[in-house]
């Protein structure tokens, strides 16, 4: 949720999962674990499970904030994938958290979950990298982090799939179970032996393709659709970032030979 508040008053009340935004602008003020507290902008706000608070404005313009809510059942799991045992519910340290760097990533995440030219997988590795930081950062007792072993197997199975299924719009956990490993494990396991995300192979992988394709005279709207991009400016967008230069200009060279 984006959400902006000027004169709103939130009465008591809890939420059977967790809250985690940042605040955008304003203040935001509420009474949490007996105190009132206050979450000025560039601050990161949670809320555990069950515990009851308030919401107010704290400044004169009110707040705008960005919000994630999630189930209990989701943290938990993503505690166990780091830890790769079972472990306690973890419960956030504060309702206010100064962490300028978590807070960025918060909001970039926020953003990227609605951007229609992101892919699933960038999506999905980003919201795991975020709570994973989260988790560990400002939680009780966070979950030690489990040891990264050699795993080539597992990673070149993942690589020979990304190869079959290029143009597919591909999730984190149809990844890790083609490596028999945890999402968050996974992940790990793969940019340690690559040095790249899955998302980042699969975005060089598809740029290959790309320009496979426009050396043989394909339109680039037509390529983007075959590659899989959202559209001709999320294609040149890659290339240009991958490459050095424009599917235009590749075209161009093309046609100029």
């Amino acid at each position: 949720m984006r959400a902006r508040f000027h004169s709103q008053i939130f009465p008591r009340h809890s939420h059977e999962g967790y809250g985690v935004g940042v605040i955008e602008q304003g203040a935001l003020g509420f009474y949490y674990r007996g105190e009132n507290v206050v979450a000025p902008a560039g601050r990161i706000n949670t809320v555990n499970p069950d515990e009851v608070h308030t919401g107010q404005a704290a400044a004169a313009q009110g707040w705008t904030y960005r919000m994630f809510y999630f189930s209990a059942e989701f943290l938990q799991q993503m505690t166990v994938d780091i830890a790769g045992r079972p472990t306690p519910l973890p419960f956030f340290t504060s309702g206010v958290i100064d962490d300028p760097e978590l807070a960025g990533l918060i909001r970039e995440v926020h953003i990227l979950l609605g951007n229609r030219q992101a892919t699933r997988l960038a999506q999905e590795t980003m919201l795991l990298s975020l709570f994973s930081r989260l988790i560990g950062r400002h939680t009780y007792a966070p979950p030690a982090v489990g040891t990264v072993g050699c795993e080539s197997a597992s990673v070149r199975r993942v690589i020979d799939y990304l190869d079959a299924h290029w143009a597919e719009d591909l999730s984190v956990d149809t990844l890790a179970a083609v490596a028999c490993l945890s999402p968050y494990h996974f992940i790990r396991v793969f940019a340690r032996q690559t040095g790249l995300t899955p998302h980042a192979w699969l975005m060089q992988l598809r740029a290959r393709k790309a320009q496979d394709l426009l050396r043989r005279g394909l339109t680039i709207a037509d390529v983007a659709v075959r590659t899989g991009f959202a559209d001709q400016s999320h294609l040149t967008k890659i290339f240009k970032r991958l490459l050095g230069y424009t599917p235009g200009q590749l075209r161009n060279s093309v046609q100029d030979a």
